[in-house]
């Protein structure tokens, strides 16, 4: 390689150079954007979204008041703070589509990284300071310590048991909850106005479900600090979309090969973008509608599309599509069969559990999810798709199962997708090969999965994930019928039949 095509590690000061390569850089001056965020859980999804939608604000001269300063708690997040702090917490951003083309941008909204385990005291003493209007979360579905059947904060988990009597002792937090509620009982205590908390996160009803939460666990602590914060704390609802794949060593090398750009860590994602915020902030907010953010007032219509027509339908294609031996989603959706399932689902019981979605074209939509699926640039793989199930098929699934039983509306396909995920989790595929199942819940998943033989309804009576679905025929007829057509006939030929409505 010449020296003028020497690969540049993103900085400041090599701005101008990976510019002259034609990838966008910041257009504008990073020293005047000052932090206004704390982000908890910077990974891939949270820089392609809300730190971009960021730096496009930066970009016309809006929100400089808001940059971000992401923080990491986990051991694995020393790497994401090593890997931003070398290149000045710049990183690139490549949109990855279907025909091969890429758009590449380097990222500039994010200011500082702090790990908390570095210097509690000083990311508490960050997020207690005035300059600090909202800490927001990308933690993941299961960082939110939600007891799966009751809706209930599961207060005797050793580690928010130990970080509560660690506030109430005046030591240093270690858990998001302890680090938000420290923050939050001194801004109290100086009487500073609270920060609003906006969680990013796929959950249902993600603002309510922090706030139950974040309470909760104030409430072990100090229970009229608790009340203070559900009277005085705002938590936004949101509906968050953007496939944004694990960051591969191949798409480095594609970065540097490519553009001449070695980035340690750049983040991937499909074109498509869709972010629905609820306006309710307590000390302000960004312009984020001219960045195309939806601002509503409810966001709940565009929350259930997204959870019943897309991540459901990520679940059911994840478990048949890897049973039927493929690897990747756009490998499964090359399957005839698989794609005409999946948007037999969405048409005939996804989308009659919607109320109406105020300005959605849900035919348009939906179309759209199967041409993101089929994406063949992005290379999401199943197994990504399949993992923490647990979390997921109670909170996007079965949802509409309920609603679906209780207004007479099928759940043929529904059923079938649960079924799938029984048999997944039985942990070896149609060839005798392991599956990896990757759920906090995997023991008790694998050692009931392996009973089926005996009662083909062990799995669905795991009450936590299924409610009482065990005794509903109407789920139970054709979720037996898809099980054993699993084991007797094979994920290929019943996913043939599902997609042209033969009987299993």
């Amino acid at each position: 390689m010449s020296s003028d095509t020497t690969p540049i590690r993103p900085s400041d000061a090599t701005l101008a150079s990976i510019a002259a390569r034609g990838v966008a850089t910041p257009a504008y001056d990073r020293s005047r954007v000052t932090p206004g965020i704390v982000h908890f859980g910077v990974g891939g999804f949270h820089r392609g979204h809300m730190a971009m939608v960021l730096d496009d604000l930066h970009a016309q001269g809006l929100a400089m008041d808001w940059g971000i300063v992401g923080a990491g708690l986990l051991p694995g997040d020393a790497a994401m703070r090593d890997a931003l702090a070398a290149q000045d917490h710049l990183y690139s951003l490549v949109l990855k589509h279907p025909d091969g083309s890429r758009d590449r941008r380097i990222i500039g909204s994010i200011v500082d990284y702090r790990f908390g385990p570095d210097d509690p005291g000083a990311l508490v003493a960050l997020m207690a300071s005035p300059e600090i209007r909202i800490v927001s979360l990308t933690v993941t579905e299961g960082g939110y310590n939600v007891n799966p059947v009751t809706g209930e904060f599961v207060a005797d988990e050793p580690s928010i048991a130990a970080d509560a009597a660690a506030i109430r002792e005046g030591r240093d937090p270690s858990t998001v909850f302890g680090y938000v509620v420290e923050a939050l009982r001194r801004r109290r205590a100086e009487g500073t106005t609270p920060f609003t908390l906006q969680s990013c996160d796929n959950i249902a009803g993600n603002g309510r479900v922090a706030r139950t939460m974040f309470c909760a666990f104030a409430r072990l602590v100090d229970p009229e600090l608790a009340d203070w914060i559900e009277r005085s704390v705002a938590f936004p609802n949101a509906m968050v979309d953007r496939i944004t794949p694990v960051t591969t060593d191949a798409d480095r090398a594609e970065l540097r090969e490519q553009a001449g750009v070695d980035d340690a860590w750049p983040v991937v994602a499909e074109p498509f973008f869709q972010w629905v915020l609820e306006d309710a902030f307590v000390d302000g907010r960004p312009p984020y509608e001219e960045a195309r953010v939806q601002v509503v007032d409810d966001v709940v219509p565009y929350e259930h599309m997204k959870l019943r027509l897309l991540n459901a339908s990520h679940q059911g294609l994840a478990y048949f599509g890897t049973l039927a031996g493929h690897t990747y989603a756009h490998e499964a959706m090359a399957d005839a069969d698989i794609a005409a399932y999946l948007r037999r689902y969405m048409d005939e019981e996804g989308t009659p559990s919607l109320d109406p979605v105020p300005g959605i074209d849900l035919d348009a939509y939906k179309d759209t999810l199967i041409e993101r699926f089929a994406n063949p640039e992005i290379r999401d793989t199943l197994a990504r798709l399949g993992a923490e199930s647990s979390d997921r098929i109670p909170k996007w699934l079965v949802p509409v199962i309920l609603d679906n039983l209780a207004s007479g509306a099928p759940v043929e396909v529904s059923a079938a997708i649960c079924a799938s995920w029984a048999r997944y989790d039985e942990a070896v595929d149609e060839q005798g090969d392991p599956i990896t199942v990757v759920d906090r819940f995997a023991d008790e998943l694998k050692r009931v999965a392996a009973t089926q033989a005996e009662d083909p309804l062990a799995f669905v009576r795991l009450e936590q994930f299924f409610g009482d679905l065990a005794t509903r025929d109407a789920f139970t007829t054709p979720y037996l019928a898809a099980l054993a057509s699993l084991h007797e006939r094979g994920a290929q030929e019943t996913v043939r039949r599902l997609a042209a409505h033969e009987a299993l």
